[in-house]
């Protein structure tokens, strides 16, 4: 079962999402969709259809640029008008330059299309009390916490919606890990405070630091209700369903989440793995290609998408590299997506420990040795490893080891070869996942390794090992013992 990004970080804004023009079969259903396609290789419905909106008029024009003006924008940014509202708000930004009264709307619509720096750059130093709001919201995207938290102090005090601009202060202030701070300022609210769905995903994300997973469900479901459109409870919601192997209910509200901007990095993350478990590939593809336009660097992305291209080519065991590929993606994802306590992130931090696959590579008994880390947090940690099929040491014999053979014997030529990367063999598939698994990077690295070493990996066969022998073999090298 899929296991997705923890709600705990609210995830980076990107920019409006565009279906291709000409999507291949097993395409996904437009994002505003609710409803997966049922058939394996399905035509995508009709994108519905968007009367035409005056992005400009709205953005240049309007006495006051509010809640209203702003729902209203983000309802017609869907399909067509995504690429509308894009131009819109590069048309405005490019007038602010000889217009400062139009620089704090450049700025929002900035941070709309997934441009948290340039709106960073726009909206600093504002006095309007919406633009610090918004400038807050761009501080937060960076996870820079407590310079956010300033920001929606500040946007309250120019009189900018007090009450949700506190509400949003706790959630930086949460985010910065003053877990007790933020329940005090979220509850200083009221019952003003109470009546807002921002109250409720609020409560919802301290309930859920705290472990108390139904606690947490219960608020932000009362936000949604509240608020159909609030995309943090929505993706709150979907992380929860897929959790519990709920994947189609975890479709719609990703689905539903991306249904308006800004488009959520996590939730694109999240809705693509889906999709992959699915075998719907292209809409896989589609949704990590969307968050690598914007965040060329997502190492996440990277992975996901190299393995969504490896099944164009499939001369291989497909159910075995799946299960394959599930594992690689679940071992490197990082252990603050999941529910874990204060402490015991904390504690795991300290330790360097970042992802699950790091768990599986270190003892019970190192782990009680770290700081802090009782027996409290061992069972956590052992009970969310539990969850998904992993324990923690299961791969402590295959860590990563330092080449130990003697290449003073080699020559000029074959001591070169060792220090090249594993890539230059050009393995297949397969035998190049097992690599990655073992920690081998370096042509050296493989040839310290036995044949019976690399057949104890988990899915490497007597076909990936006499796949490697012969691309060594072309090379003059051989593994050890052979």
């Amino acid at each position: 079962m899929f296991t997705p990004s923890s709600p705990e970080s609210e995830p980076t804004p990107f920019s409006a999402i565009v279906p291709p023009e000409q999507p291949q079969d097993h395409s996904a259903s437009h994002l505003s969709s609710p409803q997966l396609p049922e058939q394996p290789a399905p035509q995508p419905p009709a994108q519905p259809t968007v009367p035409s909106f005056d992005f400009v008029g709205v953005l240049r024009d309007s006495a006051t640029l509010g809640r209203e003006e702003l729902q209203r924008m983000l309802s017609a940014a869907i399909g067509a008008g995504a690429i509308d509202f894009r131009k819109a708000v590069e048309q405005i930004t490019e007038e602010a330059k000889s217009n400062p009264g139009l620089i704090v709307r450049a700025g929002i619509g900035q941070f709309y299309i997934g441009n948290a720096t340039i709106a960073e750059e726009l909206l600093t130093g504002t006095n309007d009390g919406i633009g610090r709001y918004y400038l807050g919201q761009a501080l937060l995207s960076q996870e820079r916490y407590e310079e956010a938290a300033k920001e929606f102090e500040q946007a309250g005090k120019l009189g900018y919606k007090p009450t949700e601009s506190t509400l949003r202060r706790s959630g930086a202030i949460r985010r910065a890990g003053r877990l007790e701070d933020a329940e005090e300022l979220i509850r200083s609210t009221g019952a003003d405070g109470a009546r807002l769905a921002e109250y409720s995903y609020q409560m919802g994300c301290i309930l859920s630091d705290r472990g108390d997973t139904f606690g947490a469900i219960e608020y932000f479901e009362r936000a949604v209700d509240m608020d159909p459109h609030h995309q943090r409870a929505l993706f709150a919601l979907a992380v929860q369903n897929s959790r519990h192997g709920d994947d189609e209910e975890a479709i719609q509200l990703y689905e539903r989440c991306l249904s308006r901007p800004p488009y959520l990095r996590g939730a694109l993350l999240n809705l693509g793995l889906l999709y992959e478990d699915k075998e719907n590939y292209s809409a896989a593809q589609y949704c990590f290609e969307r968050v690598l336009k914007y965040d060329p660097g997502n190492e996440r992305a990277v992975l996901y998408l190299k393995d969504i291209e490896a099944t164009s080519d499939m001369y291989y065991d497909e159910e075995s590299l799946k299960e394959q590929q599930r594992l690689e993606q679940l071992l490197a994802r990082p252990v603050t997506d999941f529910e874990l306590s204060v402490r015991s992130r904390n504690c795991l931090a300290t330790m360097g420990i970042d992802t699950l696959g790091q768990l599986t590579e270190i003892s019970e008994q190192e782990l009680l040795s770290g700081k802090n880390f009782g027996e409290t947090s061992l069972i956590e940690v052992r009970e969310l490893m539990e969850i998904h099929g992993l324990s923690i040491g299961e791969y402590l014999h295959e860590k990563q080891r330092e080449p130990s053979f003697d290449n003073r014997e080699l020559t000029a030529e074959e001591q070169a070869a060792v220090q090249l990367p594993i890539s230059d063999l050009n393995l297949s598939v397969r035998s190049r996942k097992c690599m990655a698994r073992l920690g081998i990077t370096t042509i050296g690295e493989v040839l310290i390794r036995t044949p019976d070493e690399l057949l104890s990996a988990k899915n490497f066969g007597v076909t990936s090992l006499n796949e490697i022998r012969n691309k060594l073999s072309e090379m003059n090298l051989k593994l050890r013992n052979d």
